[in-house]
């Protein structure tokens, strides 16, 4: 979601907290009123994305805590498929009844499917994890490769 341009972004990040009414001056008073506001507003945006059952779980969350919660569930799924995709692209080897391009485009897939995950890692690393991927049979190919010294992308691979 993006609210940067109502500059609603602030009630996802500051946690909009009780008042106490005795000492708080009117210029907070005024801040707090917005605040519970705007929090109302991309409350109910939030909300409008939702599942029935999300909704149902989250109505009484403000933005702030919403978000939090959200991010927290998210960030431990997104830990853990990065995990397997490193996994599955590091001992994946080929096997001698797959075609080459085969498993060419299924260690492209994991390889890509890391980049959206915002794993960071130049395309050396994954030609040198893709070539060491290769039955043995391909070690003539894997030591021309790298005597050639060539730049080569992962796709010309």
């Amino acid at each position: 979601m993006d609210f940067r341009f109502e500059d609603k972004q602030y009630v996802l990040e500051k946690k909009l907290n009780e008042i106490d009414e005795t000492t708080i001056t009117p210029k907070e008073i005024v801040e707090y009123k917005r605040h519970c506001n705007d929090a109302t507003k991309v409350s109910c945006i939030i909300m409008a994305t939702m599942t029935p059952k999300l909704q149902r779980f989250y109505e009484d969350y403000w933005p702030y805590k919403m978000n939090k919660e959200i991010m927290e569930k998210y960030h431990q799924r997104a830990h853990q498929e990065r995990y397997d995709i490193v996994k599955s692209l590091i001992t994946n080897k080929m096997n001698d009844a797959e075609s080459v391009t085969t498993h060419l485009q299924r260690m492209q897939y994991y390889v890509d499917h890391l980049l959206k995950l915002n794993v960071n890692f130049d395309e050396e690393l994954a030609i040198d994890i893709i070539l060491h991927s290769l039955p043995s049979f391909y070690d003539q190919f894997i030591m021309t490769y790298h005597l050639n010294k060539e730049e080569t992308t992962l796709s010309q691979l």
